[in-house]
């Protein structure tokens, strides 16, 4: 850490501890886009090898923001070397760019104790980390990145070595693959041998919205095998890699009173409302899993578009990519996913006040018409990640405040064709089709901050006999 942070000093003096740092620089740092994907790091003369996913100078500019997250309550002081820090709380109105650190263990000891040596953090700090569930371990390092460089590759094989791993009980009966694998670590005082892999999400996704819920009144049942949740826009069900804390079952259980944490059966988006069933046991969970695969859950949706749909069913078929945006053609393609919704209404309705789109950070993304908005009630057929943004983006009715998907409509309106898998794709050749596909990707936007204009306002199964409905949904002027 003290390398990486050796650029900065120059321009800073300190460093991280001159919090003034001008934008202008800042933003000349996230620009430069060298590629660093390993580091090796003396620190307390100990070796740390460490890499992220980052470019350096977005590594460089993001240890730099993390150092002033960490501050935002320290004094001009330090303890122990660090500076003075609380929790995480309170949550940041937004998040931060992404840091994830890799580490090789070079001493055993505490892990709380060897991150906050290895990346010069706060120890309450780190502690907050582990209870957010942002930090990983394996017993043996993983693979290093293909543009890692000879040296890098000499340090992975080092620590690799089959006549380092013989000495090690620990992996004793373990193959190396199985001995790569990660888990989560759970407590600060967890002890950690040599040669011991690391992740450590320094930047976790927040979620400042779950503080602001009142989340008894979005309780929607409770029995003795599960609870029904109206949940709210700009929340996570279940949390996210680096965040469990901040979670709708997290939140959820303790506004009940469980001393069990709830469990997560099934996963609507972060940017969606409305109902989701959480298990109180994991037999229940199992059960409600069962009952998806069976397909004896059904699921009705609310979604308020910028343009009016047919009624009817609209089929599409989705790239099979596990990563944002989700690509549908309205052609079959081999291999792809097949998505089905049908549209059962569709009315016309105001398009929601300024107040309101302040309140949820609706983005228009600059959709020319905006006097009426469409609010549509759906039956969901085939449950894919994004499919109902997906498809009715594809029908030229973007979800209000969808801020991924949006643009790329509006870019398909001005231009007729760019989708490679539109009604009006031009593409004549697979190299076409390539180059087509990638401008089209680009045309896409960012995830919402909050919410957009869709409601999972229904949740049914073993044919109706459980059956639920979300209260109105946001835009009908109504408060959290």
């Amino acid at each position: 850490m003290k390398m990486r942070s050796a650029s900065l000093a120059s321009f800073f003096g300190n460093g991280y501890r001159n919090l003034g740092a001008p934008v202008s620089l800042l933003r000349t740092l996230e620009s430069t886009g060298a590629s660093s994907l390993y580091k090796l790091n003396k620190n307390n003369s100990k070796t740390v090898l460490s890499w992220s996913c980052l470019s350096s100078s977005r590594r460089e500019l993001s240890c730099l923001s993390t150092k002033v997250d960490v501050a935002q309550t320290a004094s001009a002081t330090s303890v122990n070397g660090y500076p003075e820090y609380h929790r995480l709380l309170p949550c940041p109105s937004h998040n931060g760019p992404p840091r994830v650190e890799h580490l090789v263990v070079s001493e055993g000891g505490p892990v709380l104790e060897y991150i906050c040596k290895a990346l010069d953090l706060p120890p309450l700090f780190v502690a907050d980390l582990i209870h957010f569930g942002a930090v990983y371990y394996a017993l043996v390092c993983p693979q290093p990145p293909p543009s890692a460089t000879p040296e890098q590759i000499r340090i992975f094989k080092e620590v690799t070595a089959q006549s380092v791993l013989s000495k090690r009980t620990s992996i004793r009966g373990k193959t190396v693959r199985e001995a790569q694998k990660t888990f989560r670590i759970t407590h600060v005082d967890q002890f950690v041998e040599a040669g011991t892999y690391l992740r450590v999400h320094v930047h976790p996704k927040r979620f400042p919205r779950c503080y602001e819920i009142d989340w008894k009144s979005r309780i929607i049942a409770v029995t003795d095998s599960y609870v029904v949740l109206d949940k709210p826009a700009g929340t996570s069900v279940g949390g996210t890699t680096d965040n469990i804390e901040e979670s709708c079952a997290t939140f959820a259980s303790r506004a009940l009173g469980f001393s069990t944490p709830l469990k997560t059966t099934h996963q609507i988006d972060n940017c969606t409302e409305g109902c989701v069933v959480l298990a109180r046991t994991k037999e229940y969970c199992s059960v409600f899993h069962g009952k998806i695969r069976e397909k004896k859950v059904k699921k009705l949706y609310l979604a308020l578009t910028a343009a009016p749909l047919p009624i009817g069913i609209i089929t599409h078929y989705m790239r099979p990519l596990n990563m944002a945006p989700r690509l549908v053609s309205e052609d079959f393609i081999k291999g792809w996913y097949l998505c089905q919704l049908e549209v059962m209404e569709c009315k016309k309705v105001p398009w929601p006040d300024y107040v309101i789109q302040e309140n949820y950070c609706i983005e228009d993304s600059g959709w020319p018409l905006k006097d009426h908005a469409y609010e549509c009630k759906i039956n969901l057929l085939t449950g894919r990640t994004h499919q109902v943004r997906a498809q009715l983006a594809a029908c030229g009715a973007p979800i209000l405040g969808d801020s991924m998907y949006m643009p790329a409509t509006i870019a398909e309106i001005a231009n007729p064709g760019l989708n490679p898998f539109g009604k009006y794709k031009k593409h004549t050749s697979e190299n076409d089709k390539e180059i087509a596909m990638t401008e089209w990707i680009s045309q896409f936007g960012k995830e919402p901050s909050v919410a957009i204009g869709l409601q999972a306002c229904q949740i049914s199964w073993d044919d109706g006999e459980h059956f639920y409905k979300a209260r109105s949904p946001w835009w009908s002027s109504r408060k959290a």
